[in-house]
Order: C-alpha cells, then structure tokens, then sequence
C-alpha cells in the first residue's frame, strides 16, 4: 500500500513540477515547500535498495544539466520557452534533491551498518 501512495505522490510532483512553473513566474514558496515534502515521501517510500544506485545516478545527471548555466541561455530563439524550461528544472530539483538526500543517507548507512 505505501508504494503505491509513493507513486502517486512522485506522479503528483512531476506534474506539478511541470505544469505549475509555465503558469506561475515567480517563485511560489507553497510550491517550493509542497514539491519539498513531496520529494522527502518519496525518498522514504518510493525508492527500494536495489533502486538506489540507478536513482542516484539520474539525480546527479539531473543536478548537473541543470546547474550548467540558465536553460533561458540554452534557447533564447524563442522567448519565454527558456525561462519556463528553467523553472521547470528548478521545480524539478525541488521535488528530486531531497529524495536524493534521503537515499543517499540510508545507502551511506547500509554500508556503515555493515562495515
């Protein structure tokens, strides 16, 4: 039962990491606390031992595209396309990072535990 509440509730922050920062221009600490929360239930529910190496693999990549500069400077043919990529980035981020530290804890703790 709890890993289907964590899917849905991942599936619920990726929409609305999406969808809200192409509406919304400006950062909206209800969102930024909400994708927060939402990130931290996911890392406990969501993300099983054996996941944890590919899931922390793709949170890195994700960390590093977008901390390479602005998406706005990636694409600035089309205005508005690359700010609204960049908050998106940064929406998703919100939602991912603290999964992250999550996971990443409890991995550094197995190995602790074991060693």
């Amino acid at each position: 039962m709890l890993q289907r509440i964590g899917s849905w509730v991942f599936i619920l922050g990726v929409v609305l990491a999406v969808v809200v920062p192409i509406f919304i221009t400006e950062p909206s600490s209800w969102l930024t606390w909400l994708l927060v929360v939402l990130g931290l239930v996911v890392g406990f529910l969501n993300i099983t031992a054996a996941e944890t190496q590919s899931f922390l693999l793709a949170a890195l990549a994700l960390v590093i595209v977008s901390g390479f500069g602005g998406v706005s400077e990636m694409i600035p043919k089309v205005p508005g396309i690359g700010a609204a990529l960049g908050r998106i980035f940064d929406a998703i981020l919100l939602l991912v990072v603290p999964a992250t530290v999550i996971v990443a804890l409890r991995s550094i703790y197995t190995a602790a535990r074991k060693a």
